[in-house]
């Protein structure tokens, strides 16, 4: 029974007061079976995967990070976190790798240090990831010719060979080169700053993060996704799931979240 009421609570988006009247019974009995309930996670055989590295936050200061394999339709790791660090992706990494994971390739959103964690396998940086960044600082409807010539190449991103993108990037910096270094000095003071900052940020990231913006394509063979998307629907899934329970402590809510990311509904 106590795993029947936790299934509907966790799974049936069901409220604490359906299931009372379900089971013809109080609330407080309920929440009793609730925190009886223990979390039951797959049981999933360790092998080689393709991995999709992420964290979804619930407020500032608490989330989940959690790695997916596309392939098994599954995530296979999850742990909550303060804050987003590179130490919690390195010890994901560890632990998964302890446990007889084999990681062939990797798809993250492009946070400096990823590079680093996941050195020595193929890793991919999520386009949709990009695209956003490029957006961030150019905005939908860039008011410079300059940056609306650069929107339009990242928009062919998805589209675009590496060869292909890395030539339209080339020819456009060597067009607006100098544009991009021009400097305003601070009146009265030694300081300046780049006349065109957001432009020149839109294209270091885009030159930064071009060496792993292509990798999908360089290995065939192990089907790496081009975008964290199949991760995304994941974090979006579970927070309909919980934004059903309002209140639960720390502990509780986590038992949830572990449930609707390793676990199976029965």
């Amino acid at each position: 029974m106590t795993q029947e009421v936790w299934n509907d609570y966790v799974w049936g988006k069901q409220t604490l007061k359906n299931i009372a009247k379900k089971q013809n019974n109080s609330k407080e009995w309920v929440r009793t079976k609730v925190s009886h309930a223990k979390a039951v996670e797959k049981d999933l055989k360790p092998g080689e995967v393709v991995i999709v590295a992420d964290t979804t936050f619930f407020g500032r200061s608490w989330g989940v990070l959690t790695v997916r394999a596309p392939n098994l339709k599954s995530n296979i790791y999850c742990k909550d976190i303060d804050r987003e660090i590179m130490a919690h992706y390195y010890y994901a990494r560890k632990i998964l790798e302890e446990g007889d994971w084999i990681i062939k390739g990797v798809v993250v959103d492009g946070k400096r240090g990823m590079i680093k964690v996941f050195e020595s396998i193929p890793l991919q940086i999520c386009q949709f990831h990009q695209m956003q960044n490029v957006t961030k600082y150019l905005t939908r409807k860039p008011e410079t010719q300059a940056g609306k010539e650069l929107r339009s190449i990242s928009l062919r991103l998805a589209i675009s060979t590496e060869k292909e993108f890395t030539d339209e990037l080339k020819n456009w910096h060597n067009k607006w080169n100098a544009y991009i270094k021009e400097k305003t000095s601070v009146t009265g003071t030694r300081h300046w700053y780049y006349t065109h900052s957001k432009v020149r940020s839109a294209y270091l990231s885009l030159e930064r993060n071009l060496p792993y913006l292509f990798t999908y394509l360089k290995y065939p063979h192990l089907n790496i996704p081009n975008t964290t998307n199949s991760l995304d629907g994941s974090f979006a899934h579970l927070k309909d799931k919980v934004s059903l329970h309002h209140g639960l402590n720390k502990d509780k809510r986590y038992k949830m979240i572990r449930e609707l990311l390793l676990g199976e509904e029965i």
